[in-house]
């Protein structure tokens, strides 16, 4: 997640930097020698020190909120110009440019330039995330290394990372874009000048802003399109969408997959649950068998194109294997110690049918004395709404013995669910709860969950299920449940 306002260690931001990078006008008193702490854009996060930026949302226009930025600290505000001639007594001194975001992506760009850095830009539908997290465990082994916090991922979010980026740094592994428009990953790239162009996959996620799977796969091709010949486009072969990408990129191709004609591939791969994977890997090394401590099939998919960008650094294999034999590593289906002696894996970050998919067969992998799943639904999928909640709920109908869903998108999983089981003959019990029914879900739990239960959380982010994971790991922590 993004760092806290009181965590935040960025290195400071000059005034000067910010006007040579962005030609704005200063309107008010701000001496020359002023630095900023950082650039804030959410007024209710602002700490004295921050140059506030008002950016205009689809629903909210940050100009709204200058006076409350003041009033939480804020040395000064990034905002139009249009907007500052309006202004007869601004609470701060305004910094005005034509776009505060367009500013924003310019500072950030300047900063890079400035850095002597390697940075390694990673997109895909899927796992973008996962694979930020491996791939700086394999370059922390040797280098200096940064990753973006959380999904610091879009035309705000990437220029914020850059400028969290400390001098000692030799290394950046950045997330690139959500698919939410065409042209957004070749900007950011443009931003960060990555050496090492990461695409994971394309799946049919983010369907109701970009329409189809054809105008997802090109914008997430716009990677590996902007790289030099210098650089290296690590692609999973394995997906035909992603292995066309290799047609479009000057640099070095470098596929991971499962059959041969791939620049390293893996056979053999066994699964055990929530306690690791082996696989045997072949391609650049001596073939040979790797165990690691990564929940779920698609763990292997991470760890390959983690050692292709480590490769493409010169680290050797053994270097790279040692830190992923740390679990920290793992962002998704992480073991919690839950209520009363129960086991939760928490896979709450975000959702998609492929990824509630992986997640069920972990929990069905695992020993267990039950298998419990609380499904929340799955935003964004457009015209696949209804096929992609009926796949997960047929698949959650077969593989637990109880299931919750949150949400109202989960009552389609539901439904599913039920007919599921009862044409295979299980004894599924199912209880849906509504979005405004969090604390009714929590306490539910709380008085289910038993010794030797485990219980797999996963929604859509927006959902917020990290805070019933939350509120379910909390009693043996010794404090109260709190939604």
């Amino acid at each position: 997640m993004p760092l806290s306002a009181t965590s935040r260690t960025a290195p400071p931001i000059p005034l000067a930097e910010v006007l040579d990078a962005t030609g704005a006008d200063v309107i008010g008193d701000l001496p020359p020698k002023t630095e900023f702490r950082w650039i804030e854009r959410n007024s209710r996060e602002v700490v004295p020190g921050d140059l506030f930026i008002a950016v205009k949302g689809e629903v909210h226009d940050g100009h709204v909120f200058v006076s409350d930025a003041a009033a939480h600290g804020a040395t000064a505000a990034l905002v139009r110009t249009d907007w500052a001639a309006e202004q007869a007594a601004p609470p701060i001194p305004l910094i005005a440019v034509a776009d505060p975001v367009e500013a924003l992506q310019q500072l950030a760009a300047a900063r890079r330039r400035r850095l002597p850095i390697e940075i390694v830009g990673v997109t895909g539908s899927l796992g973008k995330t996962s694979a930020k997290e491996t791939i700086a465990a394999v370059l922390g082994a040797r280098y200096r290394t940064y990753r973006s916090p959380g999904n610091m991922n879009s035309e705000i979010g990437l220029p914020l990372s850059i400028l969290e980026i400390e001098p000692d740094i030799e290394m950046a592994v950045l997330e690139m874009g959500g698919a939410y428009a065409m042209g957004e990953v070749a900007l950011l790239a443009r931003i960060a000048g990555p050496k090492v162009g990461v695409v994971t996959n394309v799946h049919p996620i983010h369907l109701e802003r970009m329409g189809s799977i054809e105008a997802i796969a090109e914008t997430k091709r716009e990677l590996p399109a902007s790289l030099s010949p210098s650089g290296f486009a690590v692609l999973n072969g394995d997906d035909v969408r992603v292995r066309a990408m290799a047609a479009y990129t000057r640099a070095t191709v470098l596929t991971y997959g499962s059959t041969s004609e791939n620049t390293v591939w893996f056979s053999g791969l066994e699964t055990f649950g929530n306690k690791g994977i082996a696989f045997d890997l072949h391609g650049i090394w001596p073939s040979r068998r790797i165990e690691l401590p990564l929940a779920g099939a698609h763990s292997v998919e991470l760890v390959m194109a983690a050692l292709l960008t480590g490769h493409a650094f010169g680290l050797e294999l053994d270097e790279m294997l040692e830190p992923l034999r740390n679990r920290e590593v793992q962002v998704r289906l992480v073991p919690v110690p839950g209520p009363n002696g129960a086991l939760l894996i928490d896979d709450t970050y975000n959702a998609s049918a492929p990824s509630m998919l992986t997640a069920l067969r972990v929990l069905t992998e695992t020993d267990a004395k039950r298998r419990i799943a609380v499904l929340g639904g799955m935003r964004e999928l457009g015209s696949e709404t209804d096929a992609q909640h009926r796949v997960v709920g047929e698949a959650a109908g077969r593989s637990v013995d109880k299931l919750y869903t949150y949400g109202e998108l989960a009552l389609k999983l539901a439904g599913a669910a039920i007919a599921a089981s009862e044409v295979d003959g299980n004894s599924l019990s199912v209880q849906s709860f509504h979005e405004d029914q969090r604390e009714e879900l929590i306490a539910a739990l709380l008085s289910e969950l038993s010794d030797g239960d485990l219980v797999l959380l996963k929604g859509s982010r927006g959902l917020e299920m990290e805070r019933i994971v939350k509120a379910l790991e909390s009693p043996a922590k010794g404090s109260q449940p709190s939604a």
